[in-house]
């Protein structure tokens, strides 16, 4: 929310294909009109705030993340010698 609570960022997080993504925020910009009016309706605000969707990336990022380590690990294991106990 802006300060002046007249804009308002929602973050989602779509799982899928680049079609599904673009026809998931569709579909959203088009009841953002609808959704500021039951957002201005259940807040009892006078000035319903713009609605702006924008793509949460935080489960992909986290994802890679998991997968560089994973990768790390792997190699880690690789290079240690059969002997050696040293813990993860």
């Amino acid at each position: 929310m802006s300060p002046d609570l007249r804009h308002a960022k929602v973050f989602v997080s779509v799982l899928g294909s680049d079609s599904e993504k673009q026809s998931t925020f569709a579909g959203l910009e088009s009841v953002a009109s609808h959704l500021r009016f039951r957002v201005a309706q259940a807040l009892r605000l006078r000035v319903a705030p713009e609605i702006q969707f924008r793509e949460d990336d935080t489960i992909a990022r986290a994802a890679r993340i998991e997968s560089l380590l994973a990768d790390v690990k792997r190699s880690d294991a690789a290079i240690r010698p059969a002997g050696d106990e040293a813990t993860d």
